[in-house]
């Protein structure tokens, strides 16, 4: 198997950085399959291409799947699989480029955070579906997609098609990012793993898909080729509902075994804590709204639907979030009535700025949890004392909840700080609201579970 990474970054030798692989060294790795190779078949300033091979023992492989458990036929030495198996390298590409699928690069730290120019190359690639399914995967992503399907053989072109492709991914976008997407999308081309999947499985998805996944058109898709059973789907759907993205689908909560018409739906919880946000602003009878962290705006196409609301506001610290949310909102092409209503700025929640000033209702909408402990004083501040709006509201995960969520280890999302129980949300309440002369209450959001409370927490400060 073999991938090839290139970049026309200037100098387009800091590839070898971002991988933590010299470009002039040929260097090897062990894998329990069999072994990777790191090499440099191109290095120059203008271009620079780094390739991984990955050799697999046959022999090694069929005694791996043998200690999972599965039968040791003839069929596990005779297959097509050491040679072109995505779950293989996908596993070994998250092996040998781990630091920099985690982003982390000490001598090009500002690189590392840095979209750069990619292209990236599977010669051969199990795709069930077809290049559509990996147009369908890769596209949202802002990749360019040319997936080629692979004759059965080229001298019969009667045969038709394999059930692989050749895919070519060209873009612009953080190579850590690309390395996580990759990381989770191929294997979901294959819809097939070389492992046996459990519970870990939900949190190394929605920690690879992290920044994408939950707001990826295809996320169910996604999902349920990439994970396979049933009860690991539906957990993970339930995950990224948490994750603010703004799937409008509804998912069984009833018995698996339970036939699909008679299970019993209900509404994701990102949808809930939304319609909880803009009935309260509702009840306010607020002409003005600031979106504090408004991400890629779904809170804010909820807003603007409110014809009372003259000026609508969404901050984010993310111009990738506010390009995002432009295309939601449609600005391009909006008319100037539209335009007078909503604005989008970029800036961070944890320094004063004038543009936040004058609002009647701010929203912190599942935002807090994002800030380090330490810097909350800061936020505080920026909120409650310089912008000082006449409602403050704000929500968050209720972390007593968690042990409702099946597969979930930790916290709901690997960017969260903290997750607070309900006794520390309202100490935290309490002591804002006295310190900046507002007063408080506080509300669930979601299902009610007796001994843990809602899932979402919610309060709404209000100006003495």
């Amino acid at each position: 198997m073999l991938l090839t990474i290139s970049t026309t970054h200037r100098p387009a030798s800091d590839l070898g950085y971002l991988l933590h692989k010299h470009p002039d060294r040929l260097q090897q790795f062990t894998e329990s399959v069999g072994t990777a190779t790191v090499v440099y078949p191109e290095v120059s300033d203008t271009r620079c291409t780094a390739a991984l091979f990955l050799d697999v023992d046959p022999i090694r492989l069929a005694r791996t799947l043998g200690r999972n458990g599965r039968d040791s036929s003839l069929a596990h030495y005779v297959n097509d699989r050491p040679y072109a198996a995505s779950s293989l390298l996908s596993v070994a590409m998250g092996k040998v480029f781990s630091t920099a699928r985690a982003g982390t690069c000490k001598a090009r730290p500002d690189l590392a955070a840095s979209p750069i120019p990619l292209d990236i190359t599977i010669p051969v690639l199990p795709c069930r579906g077809g290049p559509d399914v990996a147009h369908r995967l890769f596209a949202p992503l802002g990749w360019r997609v040319d997936a080629e399907p692979i004759a059965l053989d080229a001298a019969l072109p009667g045969w038709g098609a394999s059930r692989y492709v050749s895919l070519r991914l060209s873009g612009t976008m953080r190579l850590s990012a690309a390395l996580s997407q990759l990381y989770v999308l191929l294997p979901a081309l294959d819809e097939s793993k070389h492992y046996w999947q459990n519970d870990d499985e939900v949190d190394k998805l929605i920690r690879s898909g992290a920044g994408w996944l939950a707001d990826h058109p295809e996320q169910r898709l996604i999902a349920q080729r990439y994970l396979g059973r049933r009860g690991l789907v539906r957990a993970a759907l339930e995950r990224l509902a948490e994750l603010g993205d703004d799937t409008a689908d509804t998912f069984a909560t009833d018995d698996e075994q339970a036939p699909a018409a008679a299970a019993e739906r209900r509404i994701p919880l990102q949808i809930r804590r939304r319609a909880a946000v803009v009935r309260t602003i509702a009840e306010l009878n607020a002409q003005s709204v600031l979106d504090l962290g408004c991400g890629p705006g779904q809170l804010l196409t909820d807003l603007v639907r409110d014809s009372k609301l003259t000026r609508i506001t969404g901050l984010d610290v993310s111009s990738r979030s506010l390009e995002i949310a432009a295309r939601r909102l449609h600005l391009d092409d909006a008319d100037d009535r539209v335009r007078s209503r909503i604005s989008l700025i970029q800036g961070a929640l944890t320094y004063e700025d004038p543009r936040l000033r004058g609002y009647d209702v701010a929203v912190l909408m599942e935002v807090i949890e994002h800030i380090d402990p330490p810097r909350l004083g800061a936020l505080e501040h920026v909120v409650f004392a310089a912008a000082r709006p006449g409602t403050v509201i704000v929500t968050t995960p209720n972390s007593e909840y968690n042990v409702n969520y099946e597969g979930l280890t930790g916290m709901r999302h690997p960017d969260h700080r903290f997750e607070w129980t309900r006794a520390e949300f309202d100490a935290w309440t309490q002591r804002v609201a006295a310190q900046h002369e507002y007063s408080v209450r506080l509300a669930g959001i979601g299902d009610v579970d007796d001994a843990t409370g809602a899932p979402t927490q919610m309060a709404v400060f209000t100006r003495d």
